[in-house]
């Protein structure tokens, strides 16, 4: 229509431009297009001729017509490529494990004795002040504060269990004890159950904690358990019972040397475990007695419920949480680097170092005899090798208060897993919601 139009103006069309993508200036020369009136139209030239010559044969109209500068990029094949989580990564374990300087491997028990010290320190100063004070407006401050630190010991003894500690295994054992019987936790039983997680994770049956209810288990499941597993702050109190039960769909205890969980040549340190966990606990209930109840409630009880939400928090969020979808694994699609890298880094802002930088999950799960005091020098330093399959941590504030939303989003929407496929991903029960 428009040629046409054109045409009967006695005017050539424009002919067509496609500007061709660049990534650089243009420098050539400017190229001009013209086109002229024809000046033997008759019935317009005729009505029109006596105004001053307008379409006489003189004239000469040009229009000039630049390319323009700024020209459109044509899209990078990464760019239209889009990244898939679930898709094997192009380099393997090796090629990680070289780009981890030398040093990072070294394990200081120097060093480990020392971040014990200090913490343990802070955790009996922290009650001496309290209790100097029994002022209720610092209590509060107390409870965060000492169940803080007491999330702080958990950590040195689960260096303890990885065997990051130090290289020698009766000074893990020993310092892992201490450290772990004082906030109740059963030191073998819970290293070998953790030992099970590492071993699988991202495995949808064989991994030990946090991991997906498959479909049909999560449907048979009762509606209140259904409710207080993903309502908050339920989730959150879970621990204890889980140290006692497990998690649905297993069976077994981590104070029972016959639990499902323990090989036959583990029953002795089981044992173990157990008798320094009730003697912890012996011990608690005597100072019940020597110093009250409500005392003991403000100095120890309360801490420990933070301590739990704290380990709670911790380690589902390095499973879950994350904007994207995370893959889960079953059959030939696992891998133990494939399920590693399902794994999350977080950013706690100042309790990155009180709780010595736990949040650096990734390369701690694929190589969880790294002291913790290397894991962010190894994590900068295996970021290269890891491109994509390593997901940024958003930065925190003082306080990694911006984690909470992380939590509610992930409580609401990650329920269960298909029951079949190899690579499958958290879907959403509406009906619970």
């Amino acid at each position: 229509m428009a040629s046409w139009v054109l045409s009967e103006c006695g005017i050539r069309p424009l002919p067509r431009f496609y500007p061709k993508p660049t990534n650089s200036f243009v420098s050539n020369p400017t190229p001009t297009f013209k086109f002229k009136f024809n000046p033997t139209i008759t019935p317009l030239s005729s009505s029109l001729d006596s105004r001053k010559g307008f379409f006489s044969k003189t004239r000469n109209w040009t229009l000039n017509v630049a390319t323009p500068l700024t020209t459109l990029e044509s899209p990078s094949e990464e760019d239209t490529e889009r990244f898939d989580p679930g898709a094997p990564p192009p380099f393997n374990l090796a090629d990680i494990r070289a780009a981890i300087p030398k040093h990072c491997w070294v394990k200081n028990p120097w060093m480990s004795m020392s971040y014990v010290v200090r913490d343990v320190a802070i955790v009996f100063g922290l009650a001496a002040l309290a209790s100097y004070f029994n002022n209720w407006l610092l209590w509060p401050l107390y409870w965060f504060a000492q169940g803080t630190m007491f999330w702080a010991l958990f950590v040195l003894g689960h260096d303890c269990g990885h065997g990051s500690f130090s290289n020698d295994p009766r000074l893990n054992s020993v310092a892992g004890h201490l450290l772990h019987s004082s906030i109740l936790v059963p030191y073998h039983g819970w290293r070998i159950s953790h030992r099970t997680h590492h071993q699988n994770h991202g495995h949808v049956e064989n991994d030990e904690s946090w991991h997906p209810l498959p479909e049909s288990m999560y449907k048979k499941l009762e509606k209140a358990t259904q409710i207080f597993r993903f309502t908050l702050p339920f989730p959150m109190l879970a621990y204890p019972f889980y140290l006692w039960n497990r998690s649905p769909g297993k069976n077994g205890s981590h104070y029972h040397p016959d639990s499902d969980l323990f090989l036959p040549k583990e029953k002795k340190d089981v044992l173990t475990s157990t008798a320094c966990w009730t003697a912890m606990a012996a011990l608690l209930v005597c100072l019940n007695f020597v110093m009250g109840p409500i005392q003991m409630l403000k100095l120890y009880g309360i801490p420990y419920w933070i301590f739990v939400m704290w380990l709670d928090f911790v380690t589902y969020l390095h499973h879950h949480g994350h904007e994207d979808k995370l893959p889960w694994y079953r059959g030939k699609e696992w891998s133990y680097l494939r399920g590693g890298l399902t794994t999350l880094d977080r950013d706690y802002g100042w309790i990155n170092n009180i709780h010595h930088d736990i949040g650096t999950h990734v390369i701690h799960h694929l190589f969880p005899q790294i002291p913790h005091y290397h894991l962010v020098e190894a994590t900068e330093a295996a970021k290269p090798v890891l491109g994509k399959y390593y997901r940024e941590p958003k930065n925190s504030g003082p306080l990694p208060l911006h984690l909470l939303g992380s939590l509610i989003k992930s409580m609401k929407q990650d329920h269960f897993v298909s029951d079949t496929g190899d690579v499958v991903y958290y879907e959403t029960d509406p009906k619970l919601n």
